[in-house]
């Protein structure tokens, strides 16, 4: 049995987790803001250590490594979402199915240095994709189910939030990983 989609965020979601507010976020500061994700990641990701980068703290959350090949993903994703929002009418995307690439592409198992090194191209080529998108652009809509419709606009602040959520996540696993190490010792 397929598991359930997660619902996306609405245009003007504000996280409680992270407190990141859509509608405070322009499309420059998000921009800038982008830029400083693969070096964020990459401290988050190198403060854990090594011996539990791979460690699932739990059965059902992910390791440290596969956090960040999920956040490599997210941005080729969204690349290529954004530019068929820019250049078709009213696309439907493809949802990412994270568990699913998880298990399947063995992200646990994937080199953390190569994987940062992907993220920061990942990164580098959304953001030369939102520069390629006019000012015109920013109000045309995709889809993923029938009842989520998103901007462009908003496709550049989910993948902002993505990041930036993430990097607590990788925070938060790395932590518990280290946990879990110790009382098994």
């Amino acid at each position: 049995m397929a598991e359930p989609l997660p619902p996306l965020a609405g245009e003007h979601h504000v996280c409680p987790g992270c407190d990141m507010s859509y509608a405070t976020i322009g499309i420059p500061a998000a921009l800038a803001a982008l830029e400083q994700i693969p070096g964020q990641v990459r401290a988050a990701a190198s403060a854990v250590p090594e011996a539990v980068r791979r460690r699932r703290p739990e059965p059902h959350t992910w390791c440290v490594v596969e956090y960040v090949c999920h956040v490599r993903d997210v941005y080729a994703t969204y690349t290529i979402r954004l530019h068929r929002t820019r250049t078709e009418l009213r696309p439907s995307l493809e949802p990412m199915l994270n568990d699913l690439r998880a298990r399947r592409f063995r992200y646990a198992r994937r080199d953390l240095a190569a994987v940062l090194d992907e993220l920061a191209d990942n990164v580098q080529g959304f953001r030369d994709e939102i520069s390629r998108t006019a000012d015109t652009e920013w109000d045309r809509v995709a889809t993923r189910l029938p009842h989520e419709v998103r901007s462009a606009r908003w496709l550049v602040r989910q993948a902002l939030h993505e990041g930036r959520h993430h990097i607590r996540d990788i925070t938060a696993v790395g932590r518990a990983a280290v946990r879990s190490q110790t009382s098994d010792v």
